[in-house]
């Protein structure tokens, strides 16, 4: 937040919404930091769960130091920085976000896609539990968002993880299904550029950058969760070279509709850990709502879920399902978690960015709730304990951009940031989503006293007059509209 705070100083754009939103941030987290961080509404993380003792916590005993902690976070702060909300209503984020022009350029854009072409289904398709519409996937296939980061040699745009914090936030504030649609091309493009062979490379990146083909990521088996090293699917090689798969995967997401699969499975069957897993790029038929898995040697059955949808989930069972011997990752045995573990930061650091997105939704529907809502002859925002929620959300989302983008800016400049990416994920879902759901909940409960789930798309929808009089840095309104992502691309190959 400080580096977020010096880089909009330096650019001449920390306004009076910045320094509200850093004074109340580091008023609130020093606070938390000295008496305990809350984790979720049953455990709290303190200094001394830590290992730290009361002389570290005394390094917090500074004149600035109290005066934040005593003032930063007050409501007379949080007040201020509603009225502001309230007056940049206008505004595609509260505050600046300390991105470059070509980053809000890619913001805007998208933002109008999910305003024009999202937000007005999106509730419907969730009422009736419906995949997504390939037009939508058309759509963002022509405007890049599947190869954004895979190498214009490869078919993709080459660009930046940033960028693709920056679609996944505002496709997912419109509808995190569609928000998700990325990330399955993201894990799969990049297992192909950090481990495959280049014979792999060619044949497969473009065709995940064009959309030609949908990748599905298959990790996950009952009963073994997070602990990838316990997988139990085992692929044996046969006299043909092939490999034949058998096993069960689930919480596999968009698995109907794919071409191809990134699978993990065992090749060495007397490992018991990561060391015998391989890495597979499967290639499967396309399935329809009569027939889902019409490969031989594969079935599967929906999941049904109540909140992330458009994609659905699947359970899978192989039994004998064949894979080509030139589609083993790398054509080396015994990578496979090395090469996932390689991956999974860019799919945390999109995870992250996917739960800002959601959050900031919530904020712009309780905003515009405890605005309409009156009780007692006065709309809800005007109550103070309201406010100070609403703030608070603003504040928390900032807080969480942050540090997903701090971590999507790193990605490749610097040596892997693990912890960063999984911190990111960690504080845009708790933080970000879980406090922001709680949050606006109160400016809302009257309404919510009907169920979510059954409201008109006003629950997910944000209205148009967002893409109005928006700016972000000096001068930034004088730009000529974004023409896509291509244009941003060929003025960021031309500098």
């Amino acid at each position: 937040m400080q580096g977020w705070a010096e880089r909009l100083t330096e650019q001449g754009g920390l306004g009076e919404v910045e320094e509200l939103i850093l004074q109340i941030a580091f008023g609130e987290y020093l606070n938390q930091i000295a008496g305990g961080i809350p984790m979720n509404q049953g455990e709290m993380a303190r200094p001394q769960d830590m290992g730290l003792g009361w002389d570290d916590i005394a390094r917090l005993d500074t004149d600035a130091v109290r005066e934040l902690r005593a003032r930063g976070n007050s409501q007379a702060a949080r007040v201020r920085l509603v009225q502001l909300m309230q007056e940049r209503n206008a505004d595609v984020t509260v505050g600046a976000t300390g991105l470059d022009d070509e980053l809000e350029m890619i913001r805007e854009q998208f933002r109008r896609f999910a305003v024009e072409k999202v937000e007005p289904h999106a509730h419907e398709w969730h009422l009736r539990d419906e995949l997504i519409p390939m037009e939508i996937i058309t759509e963002l296939a022509e405007m890049g968002v599947f190869g954004l980061t895979i190498p214009e040699e490869h078919g993709g745009l080459g660009l930046s993880k940033a960028s693709m914090v920056v679609v996944s936030e505002e496709l997912s504030r419109g509808y995190i299904g569609v928000g998700s649609l990325g990330t399955r091309s993201e894990i799969a493009a990049e297992l192909i550029l950090c481990g495959g062979t280049s014979e792999q490379k060619r044949h497969w990146l473009p065709k995940i950058a064009s959309a030609e083909i949908l990748p599905t990521a298959v990790f996950t088996e009952p009963n073994t969760g997070s602990d990838l090293g316990a997988l139990r699917t085992r692929a044996v090689r046969g006299t043909d070279g092939d490999y034949l798969v058998t096993g069960n995967k689930t919480w596999i997401t968009h698995a109907a509709r794919a071409h191809v699969m990134t699978l993990l499975a065992r090749t060495d069957p007397g490992s018991t850990d990561h060391r015998g897993l391989s890495m597979f790029l499967a290639e499967k038929e396309p399935g329809s709502d009569e027939n889902p898995f019409p490969s031989a040697g594969m079935t599967g059955g929906e999941i049904e879920v109540l909140g992330y949808r458009g994609m659905k989930e699947y359970e899978l069972a192989f039994d004998g399902f064949r894979v080509k011997g030139e589609n083993l990752l790398g054509g080396e045995e015994g990578r496979g978690f090395k090469q996932l573990m390689e991956t999974f930061e860019s799919a945390r650091i999109q995870t992250a960015a996917r739960a800002i997105g959601v959050a900031q939704s919530a904020l712009d529907i309780a905003m515009r709730y405890a605005q309409e809502r009156k009780q007692f002859g006065r709309a809800l925002i005007a109550f103070p304990r309201v406010s100070a929620k609403l703030a608070m959300m603003a504040v928390e989302i900032m807080v969480a951009r942050q540090l997903t983008y701090f971590s999507a800016l790193g990605k490749g400049s610097r040596p892997p940031l693990r912890p960063r990416g999984r911190d990111g994920q960690a504080f845009g879902r708790a933080g970000g989503v879980g406090r922001g759901r709680q949050r606006a909940a109160d400016p809302r409960r009257q309404w919510l006293r009907d169920g979510v789930s059954d409201q008109p798309c006003a629950v997910r929808r944000a209205h148009p007059q967002h893409l109005r009089g928006r700016r972000r840095n000096p001068g930034a309104g004088d730009r000529p509209p974004a023409a896509g992502l291509r244009r941003a691309q060929g003025a960021s190959s031309r500098r």
